[in-house]
Parts: C-alpha cells; structure tokens; sequence
C-alpha cells in the first residue's frame, strides 16, 4: 500500500497526458480486434474446424470465458506487486500476438487440424498433437488479452491528472473496448462464415503486431508508477496486528503515521472500523522518533489502516455488481434462445443469425458511453444543478438491467400466446409467427445501462482504491464479470433442475417466468445496491464533484 509522499512519484518528465491515452486506446482497439478473431465465434471454430463435438465445445467456451475473466485481476496483481503495469501489459501483448500466430497456423497449415467433416458422414476427431496446439493456442491468447484488458485503463487514467478527465478516459476506454467487439461479432465473423477462417485470422495477427509497435513507440511517451510491492502483504499485516493488539488501551494521539506531515495531513483516524485503528498504536513508553518505519506483523501504520478500511467500504458495492453482470449473462443467453424459435427474416433472401443480436447491446454500449460526458452530463446538471455521481450512473444501470428482464419476459409471454393461437406448440422447435427484431428493445435498454454503469464503474473503483492498488482496482470490474459468468450459469442450471421452464424445446416451457424469477432477484439486488450507495462516503469527495466535465485535450 502506498506508504509515503515518495511512492507517489512517478517518472514524469513531461510525459503523459492524452496524446498518450490516445495511444493507449489505439493498443485497447487493436488487442480486441485480435482477440475477436477467436473469442467471438470460438464455439463454432471447434465444432467446424476441430469436429468437436457441440456440447464439449460449449464446454471449451465456457471455461475459456471464465479463465479470461480471471487473468485480468492476476496480471494487475503482479503489476501492483513487482513489475508494474506498462511491462505486465507489454508482456501480455507480446502473449497475445504468440496465441494468435498458432491459431493462423492451425487455420492455413492443414496437418495442425482434423480433416473436414463431409455432410453425413464420419468425423475423424482432432489427434493429441492437434489438441496440444489448440490448447496453447487457446491458453496463450486467453492470457494475453486478460493480462492486457483492464491494466490499459489503468496506464490510460495514469496519464492524465485531473480526475474528470480520467473519468473521461474511462468512457472512451468501453467505447474502444465495445466497439471492437462490435467487428468481431460483425466484420470478423462475416468473414469467417462467409470467406475463409484464414483471412480473419491474419486480420487479427496485423491487429496484434500493431498493438505490440503501439507499446514500443508509446514507450518514449507514457507517464509510469513504480510497484509499491505486494499490497495484500500489508493488507493481512493490519489484520494481524489488529488482532494482537486488541487487548491495548487506546490512548489519544497513539498512532504510529509515516511522519509528520502525514499525520496532519490525515489527522485523527476514522471513526469508521474502530477496532482497525489497534493496529496502528505505538507501545507505550515508545516516543522514540522514527525517520524509517520498519515493517511489522504488530504495528503498522496509519495510512496502511487507513487503506484497509477504503477497501472494505468498497466491497459491498463491489458485490451488487456481480447479479448485474450475472443479468447481463442470462439475457444475452436468453436472447439467443429467443431468436432462435422467432421470425428472423429481414427479406426473402437473408435471416438474422441468433448470435448477431447480442451486437445491439454492444453498439449501444459504445453509443452511451463517449456522449455520456458530452451530452448526458451537462443535461443533467442544466436541468438538477448538480453532476452525476458514479453511484448514480450506476444505479442506472441497475434499473436498466430490471426493464430489459421485464421486457423480455412480456416478449415471450407474447410468443407463447401467438404459439397457442396457431395451435403449434406440439410441433417441435416451431417458429413463431413474431418478428425477433422485438428483442432489439430489451437489448437497447441493456446497452444503455450498461453505457451508463460500465465507465463509472471502473472511475469509482480507480479513485477510490487506494493508490497502491491503481492496477487491481480496475481489474475488479474483470472480477465480478468472472463471478456473473458462473452465477448466470448456476441461475440457468437451477431453473432447469427446478422447474420445467427451461426445457430443450422452449416452446414447451416458460422462460417467461424464468426472466420474472430474475427480475424479481436483481430488484431485491438493486434494494442491497440502493442501501449501500446511501452508506458509503467517498474516499475523494473532491474528484467525484469534479467529475463529468467536457474533455480538453
């Protein structure tokens, strides 16, 4: 954790600022342009490709989305820890660029893939030799875009020095970030499906070699932070030393701070998690003066307290973000189940493919987010007088979230209906005469929330952590999409064990009662949210009121 006025330096020299975010977002761009050669049509690639067959390959998928979603918050430790972000991110890229290399291999050199599988026919599975290649393929790519994702917001917001700018930078930072998923579930899988896998791959492989001379030349220019060391040392330290200093009496003024200034600049403790404050006493009859602080499991300093406590109040915020992301998850997994028994036909000629209607979330997404400060901000304080806090925005994505569910679940009910009507519920699979172009509704108000939380978010958490912890700070967005990914796996799961509403054939269920079941869960969540939103205090009052002017370049 940060521990004096000398960690707070960085190597400046007239370095950083948005000519250097700006490259940042360019490598942003570039890496999820690469990893969206493989990551958006990954199911398909091992079922076409590899002949694996269906039910493995979502498998595959699966665990392949939760390990990326994991790799984030792991690299922003070793960042936070001993390397710092520029060289854990740079490494990543390099990771990345070597994941996508085999996969262009495997897709142009024809021995590194099974044969292709003929129409009714048997279909030779993948050799050891073949797997081992699709699996470090699959490993290397996966830590390289996980490594690189989130710590490029935080190198992104080190550049700039006030914080409605970095709050700023954030909003680009998802609009990048969505609007390179947006080709690879448009543009990238075209031309996967409709040309050949190879070019898609080279694609992705120029995307990525870019990516790497972007770090080279961005080098020169980038404003770094050193690695203050494992902060989780000094997190359990405090626990410690709490502990076994439970049974001192608490004097006024006993508190060991880093020097003098510190300890006006901070002033007496927080009241806030009292029993924190034991880990910081001085031993009575101890007034030596102390020009270094020696590092302990029994006394710790009051900055490093301080810096635990900021911790704790963030986690129950952290935590209600989890059924969001677990929401967004189950609606987009209902999405596709919906379209794919709904009229998807735009003419005669073409059908939407179920999987292209998740795009609509992204592009609304990366819509939201850069006039969010633009047009969104200076409305509402033209109309209140005030500015939108983070909690705010993200409370709006709360409610987003709660009337995409409710939509969707009155969509199916509709459905259903018509299914009864016509009387073809006891044919098998049968589309029903109603325009899947209805789910675009559920799924604009989805990316709207998610335009207005998403950004705020990762603002909230990189202000508010402390200084220590800039990288794993913004990696806990990774984190609780990580924990949404099982949860909206579980939630799924226990409604097809439970109920019949969730059958093969949704025809025959109610997975309109599955989304009220859900809307009825994310709003006692929004409750939990809303309760803790009112509780908590902010850390920097002063950024967040500073928070949401025009950008200046």
């Amino acid at each position: 954790m940060e521990s004096n006025g000398v960690t707070k330096q960085h190597i400046n020299n007239g370095k950083g600022g948005w000519f250097s975010s700006f490259l940042i977002l360019g490598t942003n761009m570039g890496l999820s342009i690469a990893s969206g050669a493989w990551s958006c049509n990954l199911i398909v690639f091992l079922i076409t490709v590899f002949n694996v067959k269906s039910i493995a390959a979502a498998q595959i998928n699966n665990i392949i989305n939760g390990f990326t979603t994991l790799c984030p918050f792991i690299a922003a430790v070793f960042a936070d820890s001993a390397f710092g972000a520029f060289s854990v991110s740079f490494v990543s890229s390099i990771i990345s660029l070597l994941g996508v290399l085999i996969f262009t291999l495997i897709v142009t050199i024809k021995s590194m893939r099974p044969p292709p599988c003929a129409h009714n026919s048997t279909c030779l599975p993948p050799t050891t030799f073949q797997y081992a290649f699709l699996y470090i393929s699959l490993i290397l790519a996966s830590l390289g875009v996980g490594g690189s994702r989130f710590l490029l917001g935080t190198m992104g917001a080190d550049q700039l020095d006030k914080p409605k700018h970095q709050a700023m930078f954030f909003n680009w930072f998802v609009f990048t970030l969505y609007f390179s998923w947006i080709i690879g579930y448009t543009l990238l899988i075209y031309i996967q499906t409709s040309v050949n896998w190879a070019l898609s791959f080279f694609i992705a492989l120029a995307a990525n070699v870019i990516v790497v001379a972007l770090y080279l030349i961005g080098s020169r220019f980038y404003r770094t932070y050193p690695p203050q060391g494992s902060p989780f040392t000094s997190i359990a330290r405090v626990i410690v030393a709490a502990m076994r200093n439970n049974t001192r009496i608490v004097e006024e003024s006993c508190y060991l701070y880093e020097n003098e200034n510190s300890k006006l600049s901070h002033g007496q403790p927080s009241k806030s998690l009292r029993f924190l404050n034991r880990a910081a006493l001085i031993k009575q009859g101890d007034n030596r003066a102390r020009d270094t602080i020696t590092k302990s499991w029994s006394q710790c300093t009051m900055e490093e307290v301080e810096d635990l406590k900021k911790l704790f109040k963030l986690m129950p915020l952290w935590s209600s973000s989890m059924l969001l992301s677990a929401a967004i998850g189950i609606i987009l997994s209902i999405t596709v189940l919906m379209a794919l028994v709904m009229d998807r036909s735009v003419n005669s000629h073409y059908k939407i493919p179920p999987g292209t209607f998740v795009v609509v979330t992204f592009v609304f997404t990366a819509i939201t987010s850069p006039i969010f400060d633009r047009y969104i901000t200076p409305t509402y304080k033209k109309l209140t007088g005030r500015r939108l806090t983070f909690l705010q925005c993200i409370g709006v994505g709360h409610v987003c979230n709660i009337l995409a569910t409710i939509t969707f679940a009155l969509i199916e009910r509709r459905r259903l209906n018509l299914i009864e009507v016509y009387h073809l519920k006891d044919q098998q699979n049968v589309v029903a005469p109603l325009s899947a172009l209805w789910l675009i509704i559920p799924l604009v108000i989805t990316g709207i929330g998610e335009g207005f939380s998403f950004s705020p978010e990762v603002a909230l958490y990189y202000q508010e952590f402390p200084k220590s912890l800039r990288s794993t700070s913004t990696s806990m967005i990774s984190l609780h999409i990580a924990a949404g990914f099982y949860i909206s796996s579980a939630f799924i799961n226990l409604v097809g064990r439970t109920t019949s509403w969730l059958p093969n054939d949704i025809n025959h269920g109610r997975v309109d009662k599955a989304c009220w079941t859900l809307a009825i869960v994310i709003t006692v969540n929004f409750a939990y949210f809303l309760v803790c939103a009112k509780l908590y205090k902010y850390n920097n009052p002063s950024s967040e009121s500073d928070n949401g002017n025009t950008m200046t370049i």
